[in-house]
Order: structure tokens, then C-alpha cells, then sequence
């Protein structure tokens, strides 16, 4: 993943109104239950379907770091489902997201102007159509890049021509030395 996909994960975490199983035991139990077996839980995280069944019983508490990390992934990724799509839907139809970015950032525009890139610290509430637009892209696989070109888009339209008010010329925006992003529903 990357910057604006983890960001978007981030921002949607945020809604969950329970935490997330901490130890790797209560991660396991709620991985078998979501996937109804031992076997499939094993086949995703690729251990054995013994060891599975170990940490299940509390035999093991304590996994190697890299299983530990696939084991968080998976688990956050299936947590409240349902939670996690109506703060899409409401960020998508109402609410629209706030992003929170340090970059480099430049734009194509008319021959005179001065369109170097420079480093900028942008706050700016983007409209629900782009959060829909973030959202979309993300579910259907969109890369980091596509999702750069969304999020520069309504900086361009939000920020830089101020809904239609200025800059009525400008062309493209875009994203180069991203140093922080973060998003907020």
C-alpha cells in the first residue's frame, strides 16, 4: 500500500466503536470465526493448521513478527465491517473528507505565471463526490498514483480555483515529495 491508501484505511479505522482484538489468541478465535474453519485461517496467514489451532487455545501467545504483522493486517481488515461502510457512505454522500497534506506541490498553467512546485502545508475539506471518488478508486484496486490524481484533482478545484471563483485557467495539480498525508471523515 501507500501513503493515500493507508491514509484512507486510517481515516476509516477512526469510526470503529470497538477496538480491535489486541492479543494474537483473540486476533486468531476471530479470524476462525470470520472465516469459519481453522484451515482457511492457516491457508491466509501460511502457517499450519496446528499452530492455528495452538494459538486458538492460548498455547501460543506470542507469534514471530512477521506473522504478527499479516495477522494485525487481516484482522483490521475484516473489523466491523459494516461500521467501516457507513463511514464511507457518509463521507461519500454527506460529509465528504478533510485532507491533511505536506508536500511539494505544482500545477500546469498559462505561459507567465509562476507554476513551480513548492513546498506546502494544505488543510482542505474536500466535497463528498471526491471522497466517493477516493472511496471507489480504493475498492476497485486503483494504485497509488490514481489515488494521488483524485486527491490533487479536488485540490485543484477546492483550493486553487476556489470552486470556480479564480484561477479559472489552471490546468493540472499534482503531487511530488508527499512528506505526510492524512485524512479525516
Amino acid at each position: 500500500m501507500g501513503l493515500f491508501a493507508d491514509g484512507l484505511d486510517a481515516a476509516v479505522r477512526k469510526a470503529f466503536t470497538r477496538p480491535v482484538p489486541r492479543s494474537a489468541p483473540a486476533r486468531m478465535r476471530f479470524l476462525v470465526r470470520q472465516l469459519k474453519g481453522t484451515r482457511a485461517v492457516a491457508e491466509l496467514l501460511g502457517v499450519s493448521q496446528r499452530t492455528v489451532e495452538r494459538y486458538v487455545k492460548g498455547q501460543i501467545r506470542q507469534p514471530r513478527p512477521d506473522l504478527a504483522a499479516r495477522l494485525e493486517r487481516e484482522v483490521t481488515r475484516r473489523w466491523q465491517p459494516r461500521v467501516r461502510a457507513r463511514a464511507r457512505q457518509q463521507a461519500a454522500t454527506t460529509g465528504g473528507i478533510v485532507i491533511d497534506t505536506r508536500a511539494r506541490i505544482g500545477y500546469t498553467a498559462p505561459i507567465g505565471t509562476t507554476d513551480d512546485a513548492r513546498l506546502r502545508h494544505l488543510t482542505v475539506a474536500l466535497p463528498p463526490r471526491y471522497a466517493a471518488r477516493l472511496f471507489d478508486a480504493q475498492e476497485a484496486g486503483a494504485g497509488e498514483r490514481r489515488l494521488q490524481q483524485i486527491a490533487a484533482e479536488g485540490l485543484k478545484e477546492i483550493y486553487f480555483q476556489d470552486d470556480g471563483r479564480r484561477a479559472g485557467d489552471l490546468e493540472q495539480v499534482r503531487f511530488t515529495d508527499i512528506e505526510h498525508v492524512e485524512f479525516e471523515l
